[in-house]
Parts: structure tokens; C-alpha cells; sequence
């Protein structure tokens, strides 16, 4: 199978820098507040007093979770009903230290979760999907495993310097993934070498 880039647009990308947070609506504030706090270790944090709806911002690994409350979800009987674990359902995603971990709390929590496996070149990412009281979808993986390899050379990523997660993206961005390729091999090669 070959696979064909095609360069969208000549135009210069936005100037971004990273995800700052993700805002989900709610049916209860406090009790989404206690399950980000009590179950992936967010915080909470002040969010500006001018803002004339009840909601909560919290805060940790570099991205912030804003919760809005919208009493109106009610009408979604998700609680009575809840939804499939579905791992191709939207999801927001944690990079873990320890998956066993995750598991076994998650297990101590009396939380349901289902668990995948990826698989590339015999490298493997452990999957844990579960939901939050309101029905979304969180992962909680070791995606670290994976390289990150930029499929067009004209893709240059910029990494983020918290955690470990950006070790595996390649280090010259201005090349293609064609000649990333090469250069890893070339590495790999010279220290098989012995001296």
C-alpha cells in the first residue's frame, strides 16, 4: 500500500503552542469536580469571578479541565443509562507511569473500564478506557511507547517539555519521515559498532 501526503495549504499554520485545557458540559459541577480531583489527580483553581454561569476550572499535567454546568443534560438519562466503554468513542487521554496501577485503583474504585492493546513493530501501548459521571470518555495510557513520526516533512512539530512524551519525536524536525527513518537507522547502526 503506498500512501500519498497532499500538502492542503501553502498557508503558515497557527501560532500555537499546546493544549491549554478542554471544557466539558455537566449536569452537577461538585461531583465532577470530586471525580477529576479524587480519580486523575486534578486541582482545583480559581477561575475568573466575572463569569456569570456556575462551573469549576482544575488543573495538572500541563492542561486544564473546565467544567460547565448545564442542568439541561438531565434530560440525557446517561446515569440510568450509561453509555458502552467504546475505545473509538470521543475521548480525552492521560499519559500514565504504570497501567497495572491505573487498574487496580481503578478496581479499588468499583469503576467499570475496558482495557486494548496497540501494537506496532513490537513496540505496545496499554489502553484503559472508562467513563466520568457525566458519560465521557477518559484513556489512561503508556502512548509514550509509540514514536511520534511526522508524515509530511513539511509537518514541523514542536515538543512539549513536560514529561516524557516528546522523547520519542523525532529530533530534526525539518526532516521527512523518509530521512528521520534513515537516521535512526544510521544511530542504531553506529552503536552496534564495537570499539
Amino acid at each position: 500500500m503506498i500512501l500519498e501526503i497532499e500538502e492542503v495549504s501553502s498557508c503558515p499554520a497557527l501560532p500555537l503552542l499546546s493544549l491549554n485545557h478542554v471544557s466539558l458540559l455537566v449536569r452537577d459541577v461538585w461531583n465532577s469536580v470530586r471525580f477529576y480531583e479524587d480519580v486523575l489527580g486534578f486541582c482545583l483553581v480559581k477561575r475568573p469571578s466575572s463569569f456569570n454561569f456556575h462551573g469549576a476550572w482544575l488543573y495538572n499535567y500541563g492542561v486544564g479541565i473546565h467544567l460547565l454546568e448545564n442542568k439541561a443534560m438531565e434530560d440525557y438519562d446517561a446515569i440510568n443509562e450509561p453509555r458502552p466503554i467504546n475505545p473509538k468513542d470521543n475521548h480525552i487521554s492521560f499519559q500514565c507511569t504504570d497501567v497495572v496501577l491505573v487498574k487496580r485503583r481503578l478496581e479499588e474504585m468499583g469503576m467499570r473500564y475496558v482495557t486494548a492493546v496497540v501494537e506496532e513493530e513490537g513496540t505496545k501501548v496499554d489502553q484503559v478506557f472508562f467513563h466520568d459521571p457525566d458519560g465521557y470518555m477518559i484513556e489512561i495510557c503508556n502512548c509514550d511507547n509509540l514514536p511520534i513520526l511526522p508524515l509530511s516533512s513539511s509537518c514541523h512539530l514542536k515538543p512539549h517539555n513536560i514529561g516524557s512524551y516528546n522523547k520519542m519525536i523525532a529530533t530534526n524536525y525539518v526532516c521527512g519521515f523518509m530521512e528521520t527513518e534513515m537516521l535512526e537507522n544510521l544511530s542504531m547502526n553506529m552503536l552496534n559498532f564495537s570499539f
